[in-house]
């Protein structure tokens, strides 16, 4: 059986059901790497274009909600017809770079060099759970895949809880304060989405071996951006607490 996978876009299904393909109708590692830097190289061109409009004195908000609006619907078309990948997974990139482009430059205005900062941050977590999952340091095991998902899922039904409760003016204590308490929160919701990577390395791996077909390239690319998103904006108010605190 394939791995789980706590990122929501990847689960136990996604490669089983596909099917199993061969030779150049197969799902590869270094094709899954390319797709996923294309992605990234559009994600980044749509965040440059609400950024610059924020700076330039425009107002970026609509194309921001716009963004986050579009990205999430495409995502669960993505998430639920995978064949649709290839041809919906730039179209989301751009979308959701439009959010964070105007999401980073909110946080910029407000602090100066978060966003560097929590990009950096971002890409060095990448960059180390990659190297240490290469290396064996880091195992997917079913213990481990288990802990991660169970925990990624409590995260999201917190985020779910405080966004209903917060339309009748309740908040969650400590979730969004820059009290110690709320800092370490933040730190451990940064550590189970950065951990998520590492699912996610394991997923596509697995599916490689097991001849998931080529558009399946394009969807791993697709799960890897969207833990990498989650990340990035969580190292986002993580600095933000930081930062407001001096």
């Amino acid at each position: 059986m394939i791995g789980r996978s706590g990122n929501p876009t990847l689960n136990d299904n996604t490669f089983g059901r596909s099917g199993h393909y061969s030779g150049q109708n197969q799902m590869t590692i270094d094709g899954t790497v390319n797709k996923t830097m294309i992605t990234l190289v559009m994600l980044l061109g749509g965040a440059f274009g609400t950024w610059s409009m924020h700076f330039s004195g425009g107002n970026a908000l609509p194309y921001m909600i716009g963004g986050a609006i579009a990205g999430l619907l495409l995502a669960l078309i993505i998430s639920f017809v995978p064949t649709t990948a290839p041809y919906l997974v730039p179209v989301y990139a751009i979308a959701e770079g439009m959010f964070l482009g105007g999401l980073s430059a909110r946080f910029e205005t407000l602090y100066n060099g978060i966003t560097l900062q929590a990009a950096l941050l971002t890409m060095g977590v990448f960059i180390t759970l990659l190297l240490a999952y290469k290396t064996r340091l880091i195992k997917a095991t079913e213990n481990f895949k288990l802990g991660v998902i169970a925990a990624t899922g409590g995260v999201l039904l917190v985020y779910l809880l405080s966004f209903i409760l917060g339309m009748f003016g309740i908040t969650i204590p400590y979730l969004h304060d820059n009290s110690l308490v709320g800092i370490g929160i933040s730190i451990v919701i940064v550590i189970i989405a950065a951990l998520n990577l590492v699912l996610d390395f394991d997923f596509i791996e697995q599916g490689a071996g097991q001849g998931a077909p080529k558009y399946m390239e394009w969807y791993g690319a697709f799960g890897l951006v969207v833990t990498l998103v989650w990340l990035y904006v969580e190292m986002l108010r993580l600095l933000a607490k930081v930062f407001s605190r001096n």
